[in-house]
Formats: structure tokens, C-alpha cells, sequence
């Protein structure tokens, strides 16, 4: 119940006629907010929003004017990907007006991609890595009994959730100190990513299992109010052991062309589809969507003056194909990853692990066009730990496995997995850490790595390749895939990027190349000419610039900003490989300039205290002045790719700001 927590008044109780409406008009909103975020999960947050209506506005007791009230029951979200639901469940609520829900995923939001508890009132805990919420919902669990509360626990899963092992730990724990307060809820609407759950990871029978845990399962239809609210009732019975409330739903509920299609996944309405939509609810002309929209428009036109604002300014505008010369191709360099595995998939040896985002990454490239390849592809599910011990199985049998995922959890979420199991016997498996960086864009801070270079950088056998481009991401797969023997790690990001090499670009494996910016041109990339770094002769440049992946254009855009409104001469080196480590080329470049400054998609000093040391110990009689771009120290942030670029100053003008400054 909505409760007035100081007089223990409910403040609004719901009939189960307006719960109906309510959940159908939240419906509504969902659509909306996703509309104007462009982008979002559509399927799952129409698939749970009964469920979310029916604990919101009836089951839970909260007060929206005192979030923190202790007696609050806590609802945890441990499908942190389903964000809008929960901000919609909030604002129904009355914790903030319902139609800022519309500024989901903005810059600056508390709407984030994935919820951020210190970011908006009434969330309970910041969640999006998947199988984390239920463990964070048994110490709240916990807590309530050593505080002698009577307060209860929700916690909201996906179904495709359950392939993460942690769920399951949780599971036992919950079991194991009898949480007959815990009311673990599943959104069984048996799709994820790649498909049906039973066919990407089987999970059936889901309640037999989940009663083996201990748990009292009860089940019911996850769309009809009463059987909600009737499963709820039936659950606050139940004494000595946790609750597990299985609901039965359909992904993309309400929407005859959304329900039970996987592809409504991670996808938003467009402006058609958001009519026929509210068409289908019967909401036209309930919600002002005119006036909704409006609102998000001119909320995104204020972030765009601040974003501007921040990036340091110059005589002309020289960012990405503004001007009329220097024009640039843009492309994802993730599909250089999925063009190696296209390319060479015939081999035997090769086997491809998918964990959920397979057309995403590109790994499904692997098998697309070659269905006699599909065997070598195992689907392993939302299970990045498992599927990396699996890997190491594969590859002490000879085979070369592969694996890709998002690469916050390719590189933290199975780092031990990846330090003792791969690393330590230095088998030879293939990690793809996809959507590095900021370029994952609205999905926020829970799905941007930016630590990934320090984590898998300083493990021993570990080869790492930070690419600049698809191009180049493409020989670095080939050349890893086939050539190194051993643990390997390449690092390439979702949104496109500039294009700066060709296959004639000089790429060697271990060795940076040196790029010269040679004077305008029609095509950007015809500006500059690269040579391998052991073969440069010094051109008396007075600054280097040393970068990885996608700071390499903008390293090479600093250069021409650089020598169009300063005269200054840059040296540019591109270090694809950041292990092992080229310091021969890094050393030579601190020898002969005046100023290094590095520049990486990253947290500040992944890669700028690689090259820093390399430098430093290189005991030179006299070092250059020195300085890194990256961000500063702090999580990401919910926005769009080029958005987040500037205001983490991590573009060309930031770049050539930072090297006038120190010159």
C-alpha cells in the first residue's frame, strides 16, 4: 500500500478495476519514454508491468514522501535492464511527476539506463550487471531479521537471469537462513536475447528446481490482477522459508506486433509503431504524447548547449565530416571482429561460445550463411563465468575457443575465471570484449567498461589488442585468432568510428605505428601517412600523442587542429597493441618531443601509466613535459556515444587543448 508513513494512513488504495487501468496506462508511458529515448528494452518492461503496477500501487508498503522510511517493505531490481518500469511504477507512485519518466536515458537523468540508486529516490539498490540483485535482496533480508523488522524483500528477475550461477549462490543462501520475508519474483516469459530460453540455456523446469532450493514456488498468470495479487496473499503465509513467485508472461504484452518476439528485446517504438501501439491499449488521446515528446526534445536541446559548451573551441569546427573537406567513413569496429570469425569459420578448431548478445557482438557472424557451422556454436547464456571455464576445457582439447561479450563483464565479471583458469595455463582462448568505452552509449554507467584495460592488461600470457578501427580490428582478430597461442584479449567498441586505416596500413602485432598529418584533403584518411614506429625518423615534432582504439582518430584530428590553428607539428602512434607492450617506439618519441600527452577510452591511466612507466624507466636525462586524457576517476553515464565523448573530454578538441596548455 501507498502509506502515509508518519500516520500510517494509506494514502491511496487501489480497487483491482483501476490496478488494470493503471497497469494499461503504464503501458502507455513505457512506450512513450522508450520512444524518446530511441532507444531501451521494450519487451520486458511491457511483460512485467502488471507485476509492477500490482506491487507499487497494492502489495508493497512504501510512502513516495519518505523513500527512506525504515519500515518500508524494499523492492529490488535485480533485472536492472527493466529501469522503466520501475521509474513508471515510481512516478505512479508519486515519488516525482509521472512524465519526467520521459527523459529516460538522457544526459544528466536520474532516469538511467539501467537504475542508480543515488541518482533517484525509491530505487533500492543501482543494478544492470544481471544475477546481482537477488544476493543484494538476501542482505536486505537478512538485515530485517537482525533488525527485528517486519518489512519484506522483492526482487525482481528475468528468466533468461537464471543462467548467471550467482542466482543460484543467492538461492541457497535465502534457503539456508529460512527468508520467509524474501519474495524472489520471475518474469517467466521464456524469451532473452538470443532466443527462447530453452533453447539458448534450458531452464525448465524451473519450479522443480527453484523448490529444490528450498524455496515454497507458486505460480500464476502474470497478466490477470487477481491471480497477482492472489499469489501475493498466498505468499504472506508462508513462514520458515523464501518465496519464490513464478509468473507466467509474454514478452512485449499489449502490442500484437511486440509479444513473443525476441527482437523487442533492446529495442524502442519509432514514431509509427508508438501510434499503432497506443492504438492497440486503446490510449489514444489519454496520454498527450505531443506534449511528452516536446518535453524530452527540449530537455535534450539544454544537454546539447552543455555539451558544447564544455568542448573547447577553435576557429573553425572541426569536428567529424563538419567541414567540407577531411570527410570520414564511420563504421562499428566490432564488425572487423565478426569478419575474422566469417572469414575463417571453416576451421575446425574454432568454437564460438555465445552469451547472449551474439548478433550484437558479432559472434554470430561465425555461423551466419554456414549452417554446418551452428555445432561449433555453443550458446551458453547469461553465464560469463561458466562459459570461460568451458572455454579453457576447449581449448587443453586443441580446439580455439571464442568467446564475446559485453566487455565490462568479458573482463571483470570472470576475472578470476580469466586469471587462474585461462591465464594461469596459458590455454589459448579467445576473448572478444565488445562495446568498450563510453560507446555503449544510454545503456549507462552498469554496461560501460572502463577499467578493462588495467584489469586484463596486468594478468601474465594475456595478449591485448585495443584497435582503431574495423579495419584494423579485423587484422588484429585474424592475427590473434590464428597466429598467438595463448590467452588473448581484444577490446573493440559498438558505436561507428572513424576509419583511418586501409588494408595497405602498415600492422604488426607488438609494433605502434607512427602517423603524420601531411596536409588537408578531400578524405580525412588521405591526410596523413603511417609508418611502422621502428622505421620513423624524427621530423623534430614537438608533441606526441600516443593513443589506443577509438582515440586514435581523434588523436590524429587533434593533429590537424593542432597544425592548422597553432603551426605545431604532432606525432601520432597508434599502440593496437597494448600487450606486449611497444616501448621501443613509445621511449623513442620521449626522446625526441617536447610533450606527451596519451589519450584512452578509459578510466584516466589504464593505458597512460603503461606508457608513463615505459617513459619513466627508460631513465632518460631529460623527460617531457606529460599528461593523459581519459575520464577522471568516475563511473559512466547514461547518454548518447558522441554526447558521452565530449563530455567525458575525451575528443580531438580536448586533445589539442591539453597539449597548447602544456607547450
Amino acid at each position: 500500500m501507498i502509506i502515509n508513513s508518519k500516520t500510517g494512513k494509506i494514502r491511496k488504495n487501489y480497487s483491482l478495476r483501476e490496478l488494470k487501468e493503471a497497469a494499461n496506462f503504464m503501458r502507455g508511458i513505457d512506450l512513450v519514454a522508450l520512444n524518446c529515448a530511441g532507444s531501451g528494452h521494450t519487451g520486458g518492461t511491457l511483460s512485467i508491468m502488471d507485476i509492477t503496477a500490482a506491487l507499487y500501487l497494492k502489495v508493497a508498503n512504501h510512502d513516495p514522501q519518505n523513500p527512506d522510511w525504515s519500515d518500508r517493505d524494499r523492492i529490488v531490481w535485480s533485472v536492472g535492464h527493466k529501469a522503466p518500469s520501475l521509474y513508471i511504477g515510481l512516478g505512479m507512485s508519486g515519488y516525482f511527476p509521472l512524465e519526467e519518466v520521459v527523459l529516460l536515458r538522457k544526459l544528466d537523468s536520474p532516469f538511467q539506463g539501467h537504475p542508480h540508486w543515488l541518482k533517484l529516490p525509491g530505487v533500492e539498490f543501482s543494478t544492470g550487471s544481471l544475477g546481482q540483485g537477488i544476493g543484494l535482496a538476501v542482505g536486505a533480508a537478512i538485515a530485517g531479521k537482525l533488525n527485528k523488522k517486519n518489512y519484506k524483500v522483492f526482487v525482481i528477475t528475468g528468466d533468461g537471469e537464471w543462467d548467471e550461477g550467482s542466482m543460484w549462490e543467492a538461492a541457497m543462501e535465502a534457503s539456508h537462513y529460512k527468508l520467509d520475508n524474501l519474495r524472489v519474483i520471475v518474469d517467466r516469459n521464456y524469451l532473452q536475447i538470443d532466443g527462447s530460453t530453452e533453447e539458448v540455456m534450458r531452464l525448465d523446469p524451473l519450479e522443480k528446481r527453484l523448490a529444490s532450493f528450498g524455496f515454497k514456488v507458486i505460480c500464476a498468470d502474470g497478466h490477470k490482477m487477481e491471480k497477482i495479487l492472489e499469489a501475493f496473499a498466498r505468499a504472506d503465509k508462508v513462514k520458515g522459508c523464501p518465496v519464490a513467485l513464478v509468473f507466467r508472461t509474454i514478452k512485449g504484452k499489449g502490442v500484437s506486433f511486440m509479444e513473443n518476439l525476441a527482437g523487442w528485446h533492446g529495442k524502442s517504438p519509432n514514431d509509427e509503431q508508438l501510434i499503432k501501439a497506443l492504438e492497440e491499449l486503446k490510449l489514444t488521446g489519454k496520454i498527450d504524447v505531443a506534449r511528452l515528446k516536446e518535453k524530452a526534445a527540449v530537455y535534450q536541446k539544454k544537454m546539447d548547449l552543455k555539451t558544447e559548451k564544455q568542448l573547447p573551441k577553435f576557429k573553425k569546427d572541426y569536428f567529424w565530416n563538419r567541414q567540407a573537406v577531411m570527410k570520414v567513413v564511420m563504421e562499428p569496429n566490432r564488425f572487423g571482429f565478426g569478419k575474422t570469425l566469417a572469414k575463417y569459420g571453416n576451421d575446425e578448431r574454432i568454437v564460438c561460445l555465445g552469451l547472449d548478445i551474439s548478433d550484437s557482438v558479432t559472434i554470430s557472424k561465425f555461423y551466419a550463411g554456414h549452417p554446418e557451422r551452428k555445432q561449433r556454436f555453443l550458446s551458453m547464456g547469461i553465464a560469463e563465468q561458466s562459459a570461460t571455464t568451458v572455454a579453457g576445457g576447449l581449448a587443453r582439447e586443441g580446439k580455439l575457443p571464442v568467446l564475446s561479450t559485453y566487455g565490462v563483464f568479458c573482463s571483470q565479471r570472470n576475472a578470476d575465471q580469466m586469471r587462474t583458469s585461462i591465464c594461469y595455463g596459458n590455454l589459448n582462448v579467445f576473448f572478444g570484449g565488445a562495446h568498450g568505452g563510453v560507446s555503449v552509449g544510454a545503456d549507462g554507467a552498469t554496461h560501460q567498461a572502463l577499467e578493462e584495460i588495467s584489469v586484463v592488461g596486468i594478468l601474465p600470457n594475456m595478449n591485448l589488442e585495443v584497435p582503431c578501427d574495423s579495419i584494423e580490428a579485423f587484422r588484429a582478430c585474424e592475427y590473434l585468432l590464428l597466429q598467438i597461442k595463448g590467452p588473448k584479449y581484444v577490446r573493440f567498441a559498438r558505436e561507428a568510428t572513424p576509419v583511418v586505416t586501409t588494408e595497405k596500413t602498415p600492422y604488426v602485432f607488438g609494433h605502434a605505428n607512427v602517423i603524420r598529418f601531411r596536409g588537408e584533403k578531400a578524405n580525412f584518411i588521405e591526410a596523413f601517412e603511417t609508418v611502422l614506429g621502428e622505421k620513423y625518423k624524427s621530423e623534430k615534432e614537438k608533441v606526441a600523442i600516443i593513443a589506443c582504439g577509438p582515440e586514435v582518430p581523434e588523436a590524429m584530428r587533434a593533429a590537424w587542429i593542432l597544425k592548422k590553428e597553432k603551426g605545431i607539428e604532432t606525432r601520432v602512434i597508434n599502440v593496437h597493441t597494448v600487450k606486449p607492450l611497444d616501448k621501443e617506439t613509445i621511449i623513442n618519441a620521449a626522446k625526441d618531443v617536447q610533450v606527451i600527452v596519451t589519450a584512452e577510452e578509459h578510466q584516466k591511466g589504464g593505458f597512460g601509466s603503461l606508457i608513463s612507466s615505459a617513459v619513466m624507466e627508460a631513465n632518460l636525462a631529460k623527460t617531457p613535459k606529460f599528461a593523459m586524457i581519459g575520464v577522471n576517476d568516475r563511473f559512466g553515464e547514461s547518454g548518447h556515444p558522441w554526447e558521452l565523448m565530449k563530455v567525458f573530454g575525451l575528443t580531438a578538441e580536448f586533445i589539442a587543448k591539453k597539449v597548447i596548455d602544456l607547450l
